[in-house]
């Protein structure tokens, strides 16, 4: 093995669940979400797909307003830990504030999935809790790639792949660009 080898690092495919609905100094949630997309780029070895925009109720609290939600797939180098690390600092700049569970936020990023991995530690759960019963979420996957799989099931059968209750896109993969 040449020296130069023991310096390669190893790139995962990662997609991150993006939402919003609150504003902040900087923008409303579509700019929010622009902005976190431009942050990702910076985590990544290449390029970020991005679905479209979907504007979605909140799964928690109903006395909130609804949300603007969105995938990123991306290639990094970083490990799960490392990304989560990176995600919240990206959230904290972007003035989150946990207040209550499932409540009000200016940003979320969520590691959906890490590769083909499975991880279970106090820290990170992947594939995320919940990702095959939330529309808002497996809809923006499928675009992005309709032949995953999480725990050897075709997300494109899972129930929330079907169920359009609560959801609407508003617009393509080119809201990321759009000002």
């Amino acid at each position: 093995m040449s020296v130069a080898a023991n310096y390669l690092v190893e790139s995962h495919l990662v997609y991150i669940g993006l939402g919003s609905n609150l504003s902040n100094d900087s923008g409303n949630s579509r700019q929010i979400l622009q902005q976190a997309v431009q942050a990702l780029k910076k985590l990544s070895t290449g390029l970020v797909r991005v679905s479209g925009l979907y504007l979605s109720k909140p799964m928690g609290p109903q006395d909130q307003p609804d949300y603007l939600n969105a995938v990123a797939g991306f290639e990094t180098q970083l490990t799960a830990h490392e990304l989560l690390a990176a995600l919240q600092q990206i959230e904290q700049q972007a003035g989150r504030i946990r207040l209550r569970r499932w409540g009000e936020r200016t940003l979320d990023l969520d590691i959906l999935l890490y590769a083909e991995q499975c991880i279970d530690t106090p820290e990170l759960t992947i594939p995320h809790v919940g990702i095959l019963q939330r529309n808002f979420v497996v809809i923006p996957l499928l675009e992005l790639d309709a032949q995953l799989h999480i725990a050897d099931m075709p997300i494109k059968d899972c129930l929330a792949a079907q169920e359009s209750k609560g959801i609407c896109q508003i617009a393509d993969s080119s809201w990321v660009a759009s000002s």
